[in-house]
């Protein structure tokens, strides 16, 4: 990575991970408390961009290696999730899980767009702009589903001591284990394509830096059945090495 782009790449993830400080303490602002949030998956996807942009800037600050891009497609995976899920299901009127939206005060509602819509937004771009690219596989986007499941587990779990359900599509007390159940198929194939997408965008723009790098060479170097046209001789240079035009000795 060259130094502007290790420069570029420092200072979008130092406002990622101020982005996510602000979101959190903003939206703490309000009726919910830390502790509280912890439980969402909102938090904890936010939480986990957070420590990785820092580590990730951190590197590109030192010189070093990006993290792997699968790691590193999965945090964005989630974070990704935390946006559509919240705009299209939960603050969507329209959606059967959708969630009232109480009248916040602006910095909790400052916060609650930090935390849904801007960080993702950024999370996105710096995996867009800065990764590495044709290193993510079509099978990591199974892989991927291991936290959402493991998150599943945790919220029934909890709501099972609680009696609270962190998500309407969560909630085993109104939907029943089967409703639970439906829903957690539906938003697995859901998270899985969305995983797919980052592959395919990933082996989409591999190629297309391929064809730029192959264009460039191209550019420098003559193709199959092509000569390298030869500077006009100097007439000063061969009279400098007079041992090439004196004639060949007899034999």
């Amino acid at each position: 990575m060259s130094l502007l782009r290790r420069r570029a790449a420092v200072g979008f993830r130092l406002t990622i991970v101020l982005s996510v400080v602000a979101g959190i303490v903003l939206t703490a602002l309000g009726p919910a408390t830390v502790t509280g949030l912890l439980p969402y998956f909102t938090i904890q996807s936010n939480v986990a961009v957070g420590l990785f942009a820092a580590y990730a800037g951190w590197l590109a600050w030192r010189d070093r290696p990006e993290p792997p891009s699968a790691l590193k497609g999965a945090v964005t995976l989630y974070i990704t999730i935390t946006g559509v899920v919240y705009h299209l299901v939960l603050a969507n009127p329209a959606s059967p899980f959708a969630m009232p939206q109480p009248d916040r005060a602006l910095g909790e509602a400052l916060g609650n767009q930090f935390l849904h819509t801007v960080v993702p937004l950024l999370a996105v771009a710096d995996w867009a702009l800065f990764d590495r690219r044709g290193r993510l596989r079509p099978r990591y986007a199974m892989w991927w589903l291991a936290f959402p499941l493991g998150y599943l587990g945790f919220a029934l779990l909890r709501g099972l001591v609680v009696r609270r359900y962190p998500y309407p599509f969560l909630d085993a007390g109104e939907l029943g284990y089967q409703g639970v159940g439906i829903s957690a198929v539906f938003f697995a194939v859901a998270f899985w394509l969305l995983g797919l997408v980052f592959v395919g965008v990933d082996s989409g723009l591999a190629r297309r830096v391929s064809a730029a790098g192959s264009a460039e060479t191209g550019r420098r170097w003559p193709g199959p059945g092509r000569t390298r046209r030869r500077a006009p001789s100097d007439p000063a240079r061969r009279a400098a090495r007079p041992d090439r035009n004196l004639p060949a000795a007899p034999g």
